[in-house]
Parts: C-alpha cells; structure tokens; sequence
C-alpha cells in the first residue's frame, strides 16, 4: 500500500478530500483535509435527477485543486468515490468523463450498500465501542449498517437525504409532508435493525453534536467518540427541525449548516426514535476512512487485530519511542497491580490503561526533555484518535501528567471530572505507574513482589540506587511502604 494516500469522496452537498499517511503495516494518520461544498445535487431533484451544467462545472473544478493538493503532499494513491446524488443521475457518465478529462481523476460511483459498508468498517475499526448501527446522513441519501462486536452483519440504503428533503419539502415549508416521506421510506427498514447504540455519520449529526457539547460545556473538544444520551438531545434536535430557518443562528448552528441542517436533523430524530436507540456516538470517520482502510486491511479481512490501536502505533512510529523500555514498564506495572491487588481493588481492565502509558511515557520528551510529562499528556489527549474513548483518553493523559506525582483532588481536575472513573482509582494506577517507571530508570532487572502488613516487598538484582531516590518522593494513595530488598 502506498505510504501516502488521498481518498475524495464526492457527496450531494459536499466534495470532500482526506490524505492519509500509513507509518507501519498497522499504523496511519491523517496528515491533511479538506472540502468543497460544491453542491453538486443542487437542483437534480426537481429535475429528474439530471446533474445541473452550474454544479457539475464547480465539482470538476474542485477536483482539479484537489488533485494538486494531493501532488503536494506526495501522494501515491488516489482513491475517489461518488455517493448517491451521481450514482441516481441520468446523466452521470457525461459528469464522469468530463471529470477525468479535465480533472485527471477516475471517479468509482458506489452504490447504497458500498457506502453503508465503508461507513460501518470506518466505525468498526476506529470507534471504541464496537456494535451498534451506523447512522451516515448525506445530501441525497442515508446508510445504515449493523455492527456486532466489530463485525458488518447488514446494510440499508434510505433515499432520505439533507438536500432531497430541502429541495423537495422544506423550501416549500411543507414538515408534515417531509414527515411523511420520511415515515413511507422508514417502512423499508428491517425490523431487527434495533439497538442501543448509534454510530452519527456525516455533517448534520457532527454539527449536532457540537452544538450539545458546547451547550453541555463538555470538557473534550473532539467529536469523534462524543457520547451523548439520546433523552439528552432529543428535545434539541426536535427544536433545529421545527426552528425558522433564520433562527438557526441563535441555536448555535453555523452559517454554512443553516439551509440544510433542519432536514437532517428531522431524518436523524426519526432514524433515532425508529432504532429505539438510547445513545448516540458521535463519529469523526466515515466513507473516506472506511475506503482507506478497505485498501489497506484488504489482506486482514478488513480488521485490525485484537488490541491493534493505530494511533497509538502511529505515535510511536512518528515520535521513535522506544518499545523495549515501554514494554518493560508495562511489565512491572502489570506485577505491581497483581501484588497490590488486595489493597487497589481495582478490574483487571486498568491494565489496559497501564500498558499504554508504559508504552508512551517518553513520548513528549520529542518536543522537550524538560516540561516532557506536560508535553506528552497533550499527545495522548490529542494524538489517540482511534479505538479510545474520551474517559480513556483523559485517564491516560492524566496519568503521564502526573507520573511520579500524586494526582491532585483539587481544581486542576475538576474540568474533567464528570468523565472520568473515581479520584482514588486514578491515584492507585498513578502510583503503580510511578513505581514502575522509577524502577525501569536503569533498564531490566529480575524483580519480585510480595505485598504484607501493608508493606510492598521488592527484591531486586541490582542496588536500584536512582529507584530507591525517586520512590522515596512518591506518595502512595493509602497508608503502605515499598522496601527495596
């Protein structure tokens, strides 16, 4: 697979582009994005779906900035998609040679169920949560798939979309009848398509969600893995579909959203209440991530291998960690939980999180040995875009933060208290890390643990000299002693 790769893909409303760069056989960022809100659907519903000259001549032009920005950026490998305003257009093979003729770019018009699959293998592989259905809103239509524990059982493509519904009923300030469509097109659904959890695609429910989390005050700027009750957001989402447009400003939503985001928003209040969901996982992927990783998992049977983060393997490749010293602190904090376990009482899933800091500890020294921890923290907070929830990617940015310092009860955290697990816990894994780390200073060495009378045994091969200095400064969350033997 070539080590930069563009993915366009070309929706109803807009045109859009993301490069991405593979590090390793498993680890990839995206190293740039952007869009084009060409709007190439605009005025083919109230024309027999005929592609308008006005439209087609601003996505051919599009294309040709972004296949010089794909050249920029060195990319080996163009992949590009169509969505559901050409792939329903009469006239489609006349906007498809014109593309390629003028563009240079070979345009791959995908079907309902291709879209719904790439969305759903995008969430599949970079959500934390791994089952749930896919909701992807665009501009002429909406997929939807079922995932189950990481697998696509099942898609559908609805005709529902941003700008059909727009053109055809909200211009004409026609919601009942705009209801209506959407409740004719829901009968399509299968009944086993229900459960808990909604994956939201696509820009409407991204602007939804920003919105709601701004209103929340929410601690965490990102979208991607933003959970949100659905009893939390119904009301306001019922308020954006029934709002005036020209009201829209004082609800939060951005300009560029104002035509659009009422249509949207009513199709994704029915998907909700039609699913019988109770949550919604706001994601940050969709089409163009789940074609990147089609290519490049096509061998893995389009899945990443168990406990395969590739943020977390594109940090270390990107930043020359070095693994042989993350393993070996992994493995003495996961020696240090087992003997402490009587006392932290803690599930065995925290050491999961101990795993990846050890793994990462040294990150932010790449930016400054001094202020390392500071600097490191920020990577982990902004670095793990995929496969972690916010709570983890708090949790792990705050115990790099304060390696080798007790995690304060005060207001340094408060901001980010609501998502996260209890004080105590933290403070137990921000001990275990810290004793870890410190005893890892000078490389390997044969240690065991016993823990009794509140007193945490270790024997060691060596005299541990800058261990024994750096433990001593460690305060643990409860009342206990470490003795280096």
């Amino acid at each position: 697979m070539a080590k930069i790769t563009a993915v366009i893909d070309i929706g109803s409303n807009s045109a859009r582009m993301a490069i991405f760069e593979k590090t390793s056989r498993y680890g990839f960022r995206l190293i740039y994005e952007c869009k084009s809100r060409v709007r190439i659907s605009q005025g083919c519903y109230e024309n027999g779906g005929f592609l308008q000259e006005a439209p087609m001549r601003r996505a051919i032009n599009t294309l040709k900035e972004f296949h010089a920005i794909a050249k920029k950026y060195t990319a080996r490998k163009l992949l590009c998609v169509a969505t559901s305003a050409v792939r329903d257009a009469p006239n489609r093979a006349e906007f498809l040679h014109r593309a390629r003729k003028e563009s240079g770019i070979k345009i791959k018009v995908i079907d309902g169920a291709k879209e719904a699959w790439y969305g759903g293998l995008a969430c599949a592989n970079l959500s934390h949560r791994k089952s749930g259905i896919t909701i992807d809103i665009g501009g002429g239509s909406t997929e939807c798939a079922i995932i189950e524990n990481g697998d696509i059982k099942e898609v559908i493509s609805l005709h529902l979309g941003t700008i059909r519904l727009k053109e055809l009923f909200f211009d004409r300030k026609s919601l009942d009848e705009a209801k209506q469509f959407v409740k004719q097109e829901l009968q399509k659904i299968p009944q086993h398509f229900t459960h808990d959890n909604i994956f939201g695609i696509g820009g409407t429910i991204r602007a939804l969600a920003k919105i709601t989390s701004r209103q929340r005050k929410y601690p965490i700027k990102t979208i991607h893995g933003y959970e949100i009750a659905i009893k939390d957001a119904k009301s306001f989402i019922q308020t954006i579909y029934k709002a005036k447009e020209e009201d829209l400003g004082g609800l939060g939503v951005s300009l560029d959203r104002r035509d659009n985001i009422r249509s949207g928003a009513l199709i994704f209040s029915m998907l909700l209440e039609h699913f019988g969901a109770k949550c919604i996982t706001a994601s940050g992927v969709g089409v163009r991530e789940g074609v990147f990783l089609a290519d490049m998992l096509r061998t893995q049977k389009y899945r990443f291998p168990q406990g395969i983060y590739p943020s977390l393997i594109a940090l270390q490749d990107r930043f020359k960690v070095r693994t042989k010293w993350g393993k070996s602190i992994a493995k003495e904090a996961n020696a240090i939980f087992d003997a402490l376990a009587s006392v932290h009482r803690l599930d065995e899933s925290n050491k999961r999180y101990l795993h990846i800091v050890s793994q990462l500890c040294d990150v932010g020294g790449f930016l400054n040995f001094y202020g390392r921890t500071d600097h490191g923290a920020y990577f982990l907070l902004h670095g793990l875009d995929y496969g972690f929830s916010h709570t983890d990617r708090a949790v792990l940015c705050l115990l790099l933060e304060y390696i080798n310092k007790r995690i304060p009860k005060d207001d340094a955290i408060a901001h980010i208290t609501d998502i996260m697990p209890p004080i105590e816990h933290l403070q137990w894994l921000s001990f275990i890390l810290s004793l870890a780390y410190a005893l890892c200073i000078t490389g390997d060495h044969c240690l065991q643990y016993s823990f009794e009378n509140n007193t945490l045994f270790i024997t060691a091969d060596s005299k541990l000299v800058l261990a024994r200095e750096s433990i001593a400064h460690i305060t643990p969350p409860a009342q206990l002693s470490v003795i280096i033997s």
